[in-house]
């Protein structure tokens, strides 16, 4: 996905339970979707917390995609407040880094596609299988825009928490250098169990408890 242009809106003093961020907001005005994916509004914000010193080595970088069910109700379909809570962790361990948190729910299907998968899903199809059945594609997401947001921080070179090789890749590809990989693996749980395993198989994700 391309994007014309990439502004920040606001940014503001932002203390939390894992240390005091200053929280930005962006905004980029997006090309037309990706054919398969669900249509994109004229405008897509990005939300960053940033910690300490950015700029004198690689910080820390967490790019993660919106979660309604996990990050704000705390869903245990999926690993995503788990992984959220574990890079903000990082982050104010090291005493330093970027979360970007993008406005891409559900792989970028939006949240009542997403909602409609978790109905398929009960129904015995995987995550990848339950997206396909709606007619979009297993993963709808891009990383332009976190790409765009980390050079106006004026951060040319990252390590980047994730289990995702397409992430480290859109990064690079954006001009990004991922100096290190961070796993952002999490204790496994019974209740997804499933949906890490088919990350696992099917879409290339780095993970030992899948095995």
């Amino acid at each position: 996905m391309a994007f014309e242009s990439v502004v920040k809106v606001a940014e503001a003093d932002f203390p939390s339970r894992w240390g005091d961020f200053r929280i930005l907001g962006f905004e980029g005005r997006p090309a037309p979707a990706t054919p398969g994916c669900a249509p994109v509004g004229e405008v897509e914000g990005l939300v960053a917390l940033v910690m300490g010193d950015i700029h004198s080595a690689p910080p820390l970088v967490r790019i993660h995609s919106q979660c309604l069910t996990g990050d704000v109700f705390g869903s245990l379909r999926c690993d995503c407040r788990l992984q959220l809570e574990l890079a903000l962790g990082k982050i104010s361990e090291a005493g330093a880094g970027i979360l970007l948190y993008e406005q891409q729910e559900g792989r970028g299907i939006g949240l009542m596609a997403k909602l409609q998968a978790y109905e398929l899903q009960d129904r015995g199809l995987d995550t990848v299988e339950a997206n396909v059945e709606l007619g979009f594609a297993a993963d709808c997401r891009a990383y332009e825009l976190p790409a765009k947001v980390l050079k106006l921080l004026g951060v040319s070179q990252v390590k980047l928490i994730t289990n995702n090789p397409d992430k480290v890749a859109a990064l690079e590809s954006a001009g990004i250098a991922v100096a290190e990989r961070v796993s952002a693996e999490v204790a496994p749980q019974e209740t997804f169990e499933r949906y890490l395993r088919t990350k696992r198989e099917k879409m290339g994700h780095m993970l030992e408890s899948a095995q």
